[in-house]
């Protein structure tokens, strides 16, 4: 018998921080990677010699849209939202996405969540986080994305 949609629980969460994520390590070969897939192949992501030579940052950095991108994986690791009951998590968008400082390569990077607002939302609930992409050894962080996600019995 399938388990009832957790809507009090759910709602329960807003103004909780649901967690850290593991740190993670943005080396070259992610970034690479990344530049391959969008076709982002501007040199202060991939290139580490004129980087080096010509970044004000002395070495390449990882493109601010694939910090965001690496934002699931990291959410993934945290959970704290009700799952027992939920069918359906939809990706509903940003309302706000800000990069503050760039992820050097080599750095190791983590995600913070916490849930700024919960509400219904016909047949389930709408949930909105805050993201934030802390960088290892930095007061500052590289991102805050304030994400949207709809969840379904």
């Amino acid at each position: 018998m399938p388990q009832p949609f957790p809507l009090d629980a759910i709602l329960a969460t807003q103004g909780r921080e649901l967690g850290v994520s593991p740190w993670m390590t943005v080396d070259q070969a992610l970034i690479d990677a990344f530049a391959e897939a969008t076709g982002d192949h501007q040199w202060i992501h991939v290139d580490p010699e004129r980087a080096a030579r010509e970044s004000p940052y002395g070495c390449t950095i990882a493109h601010g849209l694939l910090t965001l991108s690496l934002m699931p994986a990291m959410r993934a690791e945290i959970g704290g939202l009700p799952s027992e009951g939920v069918g359906q998590a939809i990706n509903y968008g940003y309302d706000e996405v800000r990069f503050l400082a760039p992820v050097k390569v080599g750095a190791r990077i983590r995600l913070r969540a916490e849930v700024l607002e919960a509400r219904p939302r016909a047949r389930g609930a709408l949930v909105k986080t805050r993201n934030t992409t802390e960088i290892e050894g930095s007061a500052k962080p590289a991102m805050v994305a304030d994400s949207l996600v709809l969840l379904f019995p």
